[in-house]
């Protein structure tokens, strides 16, 4: 109804009624539209008591982690378990988190935020639409966000708006054992020179998923993009680097893990040109971020 309605000429009467139960009628000048609609006692319940398990969080922290994690959420409708964010309560050296992470098989992305105690939540995995609409309430909103979850809905309470939610039916899986243990290469360069580097050489590239490569020597990094319908494009850099290394990333998914690091500095570590590499903002200790290498 919204797409019609603002169609309409600005000014113009809109007149609305229901034909019956199942119809709504709307008609301004000479155009009619008649809606299905469902009956107002059909509309879901949102009266169950979250209560129970509530907590409350900062909203910039929350926003945070979403952020961090959303460019990884995975967009295959035949792996629903990978097209959300997996939320979940982990303890470190006696503190307690909330922890996401977030997977599409080719990059993954691990954040968490500090809790002040321990807390009732089960692991969740959020829809992808409710992380937008989500994003959307907290970018306006500075102050205290409540969330509670029973069966198989979560509850987002922030200033006069209230989010209720189903979530993904589904494991997500065990993401741990994904992040890499004996990446011992570490390349560190400064964040704006690296982003806006692998932007450029991307610029060769359409729609910036062709594979960007990495020619590493000592202190040396050079960057380049071969497209065979518009060209070629070549970028050297000034590094941190102490080995020898060739590898590929989609520049995407570089430039996307990039554009969310706080800090001035980025840190990519490697092991070799067909193992992960695993990417930090050296400023953040609650971040990490995995991306495959392209092959070839």
């Amino acid at each position: 109804m919204y797409d019609i309605i603002r169609k309409f000429s600005s000014g113009k009467k809109i007149n609305l009624s229901l034909t019956d139960v199942s119809k709504l009628q709307v008609e301004s000048e000479k155009s009619v539209f008649n809606l299905n609609c469902i009956s107002a006692s059909e509309f879901p319940l949102t009266d169950e008591n979250f209560n129970q398990n509530e907590f409350s969080i900062k909203s910039k922290q929350l926003l945070k982690l979403l952020n961090k994690c959303k460019f990884s959420v995975s967009n295959d409708e035949t792996r629903h378990y990978l097209s959300g964010i997996f939320f979940h309560q982990t303890q470190t050296e006696d503190k307690n988190f909330l922890t996401a992470a977030a997977t599409d098989s080719h990059r993954m992305s691990i954040s968490k935020i500090r809790l002040d105690q321990q807390v009732d939540f089960e692991p969740i995995i959020l829809p992808k639409k409710t992380i937008f609409q989500l994003c959307s309430l907290l970018e306006s909103y500075d102050g205290d966000v409540k969330i509670s979850n029973i069966k198989s809905k979560i509850k987002f309470e922030l200033n006069n708006s209230i989010l209720i939610s189903k979530l993904i039916d589904g494991k997500f899986p065990n993401y741990i054992q994904v992040i890499p243990k004996n990446n011992q290469k570490k390349l560190e360069i400064d964040l704006k020179l690296f982003l806006d580097s692998v932007d450029r050489v991307a610029s060769v590239s359409l729609d910036k998923k062709d594979g960007v490569k990495f020619n590493l020597s000592k202190d040396v990094l050079n960057l380049s993009v071969n497209n065979t319908n518009s060209g070629d494009g070549k970028e050297s850099l000034t590094v941190k680097f102490d080995h020898d290394l060739e590898i590929s990333f989609n520049s995407r998914y570089l430039i996307d893990v990039a554009s969310q690091l706080d800090g001035d500095k980025i840190e990519i570590f490697f092991n070799d040109t067909g193992s992960p590499a695993l990417i930090k903002d050296p400023g953040d200790f609650d971040s990490i971020f995995v991306v495959m290498p392209m092959k070839g």
